[in-house]
């Protein structure tokens, strides 16, 4: 049977109409939720942002929150039924009158107060981090900002970010280890696993090395557009597994890539560079003072640009994705919960997308920049 396009419009238009008819669940239990936030608004606002969440939306949003933030613990998932966590503990690495080591299991998921060496230690649910308390365990906040007050000790822990970035270094050398070792093997021919990664090893080469940096000096910085891309590729496609890892999505960890880049940049730039941004050839020399600081700032902004844009497209696509699939959650209906599988199977194979795309705007940008670093400048005031 052929449906035309004006009665598959209508039959769609018809469907998100009654969508918001057909998803309220609970609605003696919702205005009951109502009434008593109302009784209540004003008493408990102070610990409503710290309290556990009780209903359906505040439990999606916490979890959505716990998604996105790093953990020192690597959980695949909880039984809400008997508060289980099925997972695996990591190794905390405190420094703080000396090293202070020991599982995380001790915390109890948060829960309990942690003696190492004298000193007692306790993670805090609502941010992820480690305090340092007394044997209560007591976190006090500061009434105007809601921040915990108590002392943080240097936190040197092995966590779930950094666990998924030595996986992922693991994985970069045995891969492209075992490449190199069949092109020696089979005389400059790729076998096994590495096979597949030979055409993207190929394309970094021909399509993001060589157009932006130049046959003359491409192969110095190879190394490294190699390794940032395929890093960036696995960790954000780790992302999108459903273990909670949101590396990339990490400011601090699009920090330290950018930093490489920006030393990378500036360490081996040539004196035409530097003279590209504080005496610049061929305008007059009033502008050229001008000029000068707005080019100096130009050299911070280009890996501040970097950092930023890797970080809010993985961070946002994060969000996105976990609050759409959160929303199944809340429809309790056959109708918004299908609507809401379609959106995140569809926003999924959207963010694999993303996944490659933010490598490969990371590894030519950063091809682009090493290029103006070294590139040759002929004046024509040279001749003068």
């Amino acid at each position: 049977m052929v449906i035309s396009n004006k009665a598959l419009r209508f039959i769609i238009a018809t469907y998100v109409i009654c969508l918001p008819f057909t998803s309220f669940a609970n609605t003696e239990t919702a205005s009951a939720d109502v009434q008593n936030i109302e009784a209540h608004e004003g008493v408990e606002s102070a610990h409503e942002a710290h309290a556990e969440p009780t209903d359906v939306k505040s439990k999606v949003k916490a979890f959505v929150k716990h998604h996105v933030l790093d953990s020192h613990e690597f959980s695949f998932f909880q039984d809400d039924v008997t508060g289980e966590h099925y997972g695996f503990p990591l190794p905390i690495i405190l420094l703080d009158n000396g090293l202070q080591v020991f599982s995380s299991s001790k915390f109890e998921h948060g829960e309990a107060v942690v003696e190492s060496n004298g000193n007692f230690y306790k993670l805090n649910h609502h941010d992820g981090k480690i305090y340092k308390t007394d044997a209560a365990g007591t976190i006090t906040e500061d009434e105007a900002t809601g921040f915990p007050t108590n002392v943080r000790p240097l936190d040197l822990s092995i966590t779930k970010s950094v666990f998924s970035i030595m996986i992922a270094a693991i994985l970069m050398f045995v891969i492209f280890s075992g490449l190199a070792k069949s092109y020696s093997k089979n005389n400059g021919i790729a076998s096994g696993a590495g096979r597949i990664f030979e055409p993207i090893v190929l394309y970094v080469r021909d399509e993001i090395a060589i157009p932006n940096i130049g046959e003359k000096h491409y192969k110095r910085y190879m190394s490294y557009l190699l390794t940032i891309f395929f890093f960036v590729l696995f960790l954000n496609l780790f992302g999108l597994m459903p273990f909670g890892i949101n590396v990339t999505g990490n400011l601090t960890i699009t920090f330290s890539l950018a930093i490489l880049t920006f030393l990378i940049t500036n360490f081996t730039a040539n004196k035409n560079y530097w003279g590209h941004i504080f005496w610049m050839p061929g305008v007059p020399k009033v502008m050229r003072i001008v000029l000068a600081p707005i080019e100096l700032l130009g050299v911070f902004i280009k890996p501040f640009s970097l950092m930023i844009r890797l970080y809010a497209n993985i961070f946002a696509g994060h969000i996105v994705l976990m609050s759409i699939i959160g929303l199944m959650f809340i429809f309790k209906s056959w109708l918004g919960s299908s609507l809401s599988f379609g959106l995140s199977f569809a926003l999924s194979i959207l963010e694999i997308l993303v996944a490659f795309l933010q490598a490969y705007i990371f590894t030519m940008l950063s091809a682009l920049y090493f290029g103006a670093a070294v590139e040759e400048h002929h004046h024509e005031e040279a001749h003068h």
